[in-house]
């Protein structure tokens, strides 16, 4: 009896335990190397690399098993159970299989200790199966507790290699791991081996025969591992290689195909996507089997440069695509590869884009820019076409009542109504606000410009019936002719501008058609509005004082400042030809802070007991900081505030009542009188009267003027005395002119008048003769 670790060390070739030892070693650096590809692929590619793995460490193992049982020179001669030798070798695989699967894609420490049992344990089942296959005149024994101490040991080290492999990065993830896989091995294999012995039995002498030399195994064996070790270290390598030039290749954001004699030879996971094929479909066909050019042509595959193509059966007209070719060394041929890109979603984008800069984004009509580069074209046409200016009527009423909400919706149903009723080749446009241009192509008669501004008109009746929708709004049109009212798009959109100002001032609804006599008035309005905003500044205009006085007593107690206009050439404009327009263009906030200044400016320098009286334009009430000029006036002029009384009509709480109270809030914190002008026209309302505390009812001139002769005149002057009696509001009466109207105010108990009767404005009343003593006045008469 002998001890076989004695043999080993005496009786080994060390030469061939030390191949066993570098078999052993390179099996592991393969294993692990092996082993992080697995970790990098997809499910299905990570169990074939598992399975690679499992063979080239069982054949590794085993291998170094072999070897170091070859290497022995012992007086007993051996052989091996060929057998029992693959049993081993399918052992380890199997097993090294089941551990490799057990760590999974990221180890953790439970999964690594599952793992390196299932090693440690595999690895001594090939180890004691080979010992099984060793054909010998003797009978083998084995010391268990030298085993089971080696199995632990082994289970150790493959834990520590199984971990180090699962937290460490770079090479130390290959040769820590490996460092710790071959001493597992070692120690299993060699504490195994100094736990087992071979006793002599000469009853078996007779089953070696002849003894053959064993020596040509050890290359043999050491050249296969190492070839196959070789091959799944290549594989790996190739592999990791390859699925990073296909995963490159499918990250991009192109299609690409890659093509040797026409023919397509390789494609990326982007193309079949775009195709809707496998690869498999589209390798080995041509690039026109699948593209056409984008005009529908045959397509060819553009040489250094990019084209725009199509899909072959594609009704999508919207799906383009770019495809660019270069040459390039494929599996060292010269190639094209042709590299395809979806421009559906630019093309789509930069459509929406140009729309988005030709198009009214509310309406989806044309916008002004649009409507203009059309306009321009269908002048350098010269051919006859109608230009129709449209502007909705009551739509800033609604707007103002109902909010812009419902302002929006109205312009949408209104573009809805214009795009119903033009042709396919007319162009509509909303060019700012409530203001809409339609140009008409094609026509030669003003007959068909009627036509569609009577088919507008009427739509938009049906559409929007005033007496059941309060939100319905009309339209009012106006037409100029090309080329007879016109041969630019500037004087013809003026001279539309001007048959459609005409078509208001004719009662709204209705359509007007351009003619020399509108451009005259339309270029004296121009002139005036011109001369208006520039009025101040030349020295223009000046203000005059009518008389307010106590009707019963036919004494001044106070002055209306009026504004009068003296022009150069047109010589003296009535305030109804231009405040109006003032009012258009806004200049009236201007002239209405002048008006002021100047009147609290004069009352300065006036009897104490004397007031001024100043119109303030709702216009006026649009701005915020109109408290403010009040206060400056009286503070530069030096006027008591209680001498200073504006007059506002009802029309100042229609665009916005809440804003307007508080301005009058404010003045009237000032100490300055509020009155309320033209009482009885317009927008009367007894909700003003008792939202805000007027100083003063006026009662307009139209109702005086109809006083002597019209009993239902008379009847509104004595209810609007009684009404002002009840608010406890003194009562004035404009535009009394004659004897009669006088006394008849006097008889309905009428407190204030003014008009020609009591005197004429005068730009200076203290400057002018003594007051006239009415009675004697009438008397004379």
């Amino acid at each position: 009896m002998f001890s076989v670790l004695e043999c080993v060390v005496y009786q080994h070739d060390l030469r061939f335990v030390l191949i066993a030892a570098l078999v052993c070693i390179l099996g592991n650096t393969s294993l692990f190397v092996v082993l992080g590809r697995s970790t990098h692929c997809v499910d299905a590619r990570r169990r074939h690399w598992l399975m690679v793995a499992a063979v080239a460490e069982g054949v590794g193992v085993w291998a170094t098993h072999f070897v170091a049982m070859l290497a022995y020179r012992g007086t007993m001669p051996i052989r091996f159970d060929v057998g029992l030798t693959i049993l081993s070798v399918a052992i380890a695989i199997g097993f090294f299989w089941c551990s490799f699967r057990l760590l999974g894609k990221a180890p953790s420490a439970g999964r690594c200790a599952a793992g390196a049992a299932g090693a440690a344990v595999g690895v001594a089942a090939m180890h004691f199966t080979g010992m099984a296959s060793i054909i010998a005149p003797a009978r083998v024994t084995y010391d268990l507790v030298p085993i089971l101490v080696s199995l632990l040991l082994s289970g150790l080290c493959f834990f520590a290699a199984f971990l180090a492999f699962a937290r460490t990065k770079g090479w130390t993830k290959v040769a820590l791991p490996a460092g710790f896989a071959v001493l597992a091995i070692v120690i299993l294999h060699f504490t195994a081996m100094s736990a087992t012995t071979l006793v002599p039995d000469p009853t078996r002498g007779d089953i070696l025969g002849t003894a053959n030399s064993r020596d040509w195994l050890v290359p043999a064996i050491v050249i296969a591992n190492v070839a196959l070790v070789a091959l799944a270290l290549t594989g790996s390598l190739v592999d990791r290689w390859l699925t990073d030039a296909h995963g490159l290749a499918d990250a991009t954001l192109e299609a690409l195909a890659i093509t040797y004699d026409g023919r397509i030879v390789e494609v990326n996971a982007r193309l079949c996507a775009l195709l809707g094929v496998s690869s498999g479909a589209i390798v080995g066909s041509t690039p026109s089997d699948w593209f056409v050019a984008s005009d529908g042509s045959s397509f060819e595959a553009p040489d250094g440069h990019s084209a725009e193509a199509r899909l072959r059966n594609s009704f999508d007209e919207d799906h383009i695509l770019e495809i660019a070719t270069q040459t390039i060394e494929y599996r060292g041929r010269s190639c094209q590869v042709l590299a395809i890109r979806d421009l559906s979603d630019r093309k789509r984008a930069q459509r929406a884009i140009e729309h988005l800069a030709s198009h009214d984004p509310l309406t989806d009509l044309s916008n002004r820019a649009h409507f203009g580069r059309a306009l321009d074209a269908a002048i350098d046409a010269k051919k006859p076409f109608s230009l129709l200016a449209l502007d909705l009527d009551r739509f800033k009423a609604v707007n103002d009542i109902f909010g812009h909400g419902a302002g929006d919706e109205i312009l949408c149903r209104i573009a809805d109504i214009l795009r119903s009723v033009v042709r396919a080749d007319d162009i509509v446009a909303r060019i700012g606000g409530d203001e809409f241009l339609i140009l008409q192509t094609g026509v030669s008669e003003p007959d068909e410009a009627r036509k569609l501004s009577a088919r507008i008109l009427d739509t938009l009746a049906i559409e929007m019936d005033v007496a059941r929708d309060p939100m319905a709004v009309g339209v009012s049109i106006g037409v100029a002719l090309f080329p007879q009212d016109g041969t630019d798009a500037e004087v013809l959109q003026r001279n539309a501008d001007t048959a459609l100002y005409r078509a208001k001032n004719n009662g709204r609804g209705n359509a007007a058609f351009f003619d020399q006599e509108m451009d005259e008035l339309a270029q004296e309005r121009r002139a005036l509005e011109h001369d208006l905003r520039h009025a101040i500044a030349r020295d223009q205009l000046y203000v005059v004082y009518q008389p307010l006085v106590a009707t019963a007593f036919a004494s001044v107690i106070g002055y209306e400042a009026l504004l009068r206009w003296n022009h150069p050439e047109r010589g003296e404009i009535a305030p109804d030809d231009f405040i109006p327009v003032a009012e258009e263009i806004g200049a009236i906030v201007a002239i209405g802070e002048w008006v002021l200044r100047e009147a609290c400016q004069a009352a300065a320098a006036w009897p104490k007991n004397v007031s001024v009286a100043v119109n303030v334009s709702t216009i006026q009430f649009q701005v915020p900081n109109l408290p403010a000029v009040v206060r400056d006036a009286l503070s530069q002029s030096g006027l008591e505030a209680h001498r200073l009384e504006l007059e506002i009509t009802e029309t100042a709480f229609l665009r916005n009542k809440h804003s307007a109270l508080k301005a009058l809030h404010e003045i009237r914190a000032l100490g300055v009188r509020i009155a309320m002008d033209d009482f009885g026209t317009g927008y009367s309302s007894l909700s003003n009267l008792k939202a805000f505390p007027f100083d003063k009812i006026k009662i307009d001139k139209s109702f005086v003027a109809s006083i002597s002769d019209d009993e239902a005149a008379r009847s509104i002057v004595r209810a609007i005395i009684g009404l002002g009696r009840s608010f406890n509001m003194p009562i004035v009466a404009e535009g009394v002119e004659t004897p009669e109207q006088r006394q008849m105010l006097l008889d309905e108990g009428c407190p204030q008048a003014q008009g020609y009767y009591f005197g004429r404005p005068a730009a200076d009343p203290f400057q002018t003769e003594p007051w006239p003593d009415l009675e004697k006045r009438d008397a004379e008469r």
